[in-house]
């Protein structure tokens, strides 16, 4: 994208902005496209681009001959509560339906929310082009050169200067470079855990978080979390006290799928809780670069001064999805980290790693997450408008500060699997919210990931979605029978 396409999605967030808190009332006047572009110092064309967005997004309409108004918005929705987990730790089987899901997210046929990933117009897909045509000119040799080692020294330099972003004096010879987040996540736990060990983490979960303790045969011990403050650290507290937790598993900024976000306050106390306990933390960083905030983008392991944070994170939500790399600071078993990368998969392509370094490194970076920060903004108060006219009375949907991703509770009497089916039968798809924990709870809960194609496909089948659960809802269901709960299983 141009920087007069940044340009005018800035515009478009500060009048979202005020919109949304209210500044610009439901009905009220907004400026015209001459008095917008001379109150801001920007072109016409700038101003009518950002109109266009707000327009899509259902936030201003356009009246004949009377300018532009704030539409009038459906009531906002409240968001879920704290979640309960049990207080048992749980083995995990959630790969079968996280498979299906994953897989239907990128078949052309159906329209999904199933996959929390940024579509390719959200970047400027020539930059990534330069910048990989670059690297590969420059270094030609590499090409035909086996990788050894755990990463380009530049690569480790831009990540360690990127860690500055996030309040971190990271040391570039303590990054190890790695094939993604998830690669990075699965070194950390193979660190400092054995299978039937204890882990820790959020409720409700990243599903692919599950899917590596289900590999590992490790146990998940879910600990409440609140919409929008993140986990209960005095729940995570009485857990480390009664229970031989051997890791925690976090995302601290941003947690999928509920888009949660730690204050300041309880980052810090959740390192020192770590070091006091000594049991580390590994902390998830992939979405920090989405926040709305500079403080919300500073990382739990800014605080640590034992080394109990092993810190993980990649670029593939905000520089370059399909360069499938990531990276890790593992703290006190950064050696142990380095060894089990070096047995299990060794190094990454070079080319790729010197392009990524490349990008890191350009002036315009900064520029491109505030970018896409504005473009998702937008995004997400559509989807959340949406949800709050379609869906049936009684649901419930998260306001998170920054990413693509939002977390609906629908009404206890509207089963998520059976919703999943029925708007597979349209060629819709969604998370069900039961791939979220290990145990079998969320039923009535989805995730919408709306980082892909934005259009009106997909505003219809937004809506679609919830004209089912409506339908749904008004049926009145017979009480459920006793005896154990049994996960079912997907058939195409």
């Amino acid at each position: 994208m141009t920087s007069d396409g940044a340009l005018y999605l800035q515009l478009a967030q500060t009048i979202a902005n005020a919109i949304r808190a209210g500044t610009l009332a439901a009905g009220e006047r907004v400026p015209s496209v001459r008095e917008m572009a001379r109150q801001e110092g920007v072109s016409l064309s700038t101003v009518i681009q950002a109109y266009r967005s707000l327009e899509d997004a259902h936030l201003i309409e356009a009246r004949p001959r009377s300018g532009y108004f704030v539409s009038a918005r459906p009531p906002g929705l409240p968001q879920p509560e704290t979640s309960r987990p049990p207080a048992a730790s749980m083995p995990v089987d959630v790969s079968s339906l996280t498979t299906q899901v994953m897989r239907l997210a990128t078949d052309p046929r159906y329209i999904s929310f199933g996959a929390a990933c940024p579509s390719a117009e959200l970047f400027s897909q020539d930059r990534v082009r330069r910048a990989v045509s670059r690297a590969t000119q420059r270094n030609r040799q590499s090409l035909c050169n086996y990788p050894l080692g755990v990463g380009e020294e530049s690569l480790r330099r831009a990540i360690a200067r990127h860690g500055l972003r996030m309040g971190c004096q990271l040391d570039a010879r303590d990054v190890v470079v790695t094939n993604g987040c998830i690669e990075a996540i699965t070194l950390c736990l193979r660190a400092v855990t054995q299978p039937g060990d204890i882990v820790a983490l959020e409720s409700p979960t990243y599903f692919g978080f599950l899917t590596i303790l289900e590999s590992l045969h490790l146990r998940a011990l879910e600990i409440p979390t609140h919409p929008r403050t993140g986990v209960s650290l005095d729940a995570l507290q009485l857990a480390l006290d009664t229970q031989p937790v051997k890791a925690v598993l976090i995302v601290p900024t941003l947690s999928n799928p509920m888009g949660a976000t730690l204050s300041l306050d309880d980052r810090a106390r959740l390192a020192a809780m770590m070091s006091r306990h000594n049991v580390p933390l590994i902390e998830d960083v992939l979405y920090n670069d989405l926040a709305e905030h500079d403080d919300m983008r500073r990382a739990v392991k800014s605080f640590d001064t034992t080394g109990h944070v092993m810190m993980c994170g990649s670029f593939s939500k905000t520089v370059a999805p399909g360069i499938r790399l990531g990276w890790v600071e593992a703290g006190r078993w950064g050696a142990k980290v380095a060894a089990l990368k070096a047995a299990t998969s060794g190094a990454q392509t070079a080319v790729l790693e010197l392009a990524m370094a490349d990008l890191l490194t350009q002036p315009g970076t900064e520029a491109s997450y505030r970018q896409l920060r504005a473009t998702v903004a937008v995004r997400v108060d559509d989807a959340r408008g949406i949800i709050a006219q379609s869906f049936p009375p009684g649901t419930r949907v998260t306001d998170p500060p920054g990413g693509f991703i939002l977390w609906v509770e629908l009404p206890s009497d509207v089963d998520s699997f059976e919703l999943f089916r029925r708007c597979l039968a349209e060629c819709i798809v969604f998370a069900p919210g039961t791939m979220f924990s290990a145990t079998d709870r969320y039923r009535h809960c989805i995730r919408l990931g709306v980082g892909g194609r934005w259009d009106n496909a997909q505003r219809e089948a937004l809506r679609r979605i919830g004209e089912i659960a409506s339908e749904m809802a008004r049926v009145k269901r017979p009480p459920a029978l006793g005896g154990a709960v049994h996960r079912p299983e997907l058939v195409d």
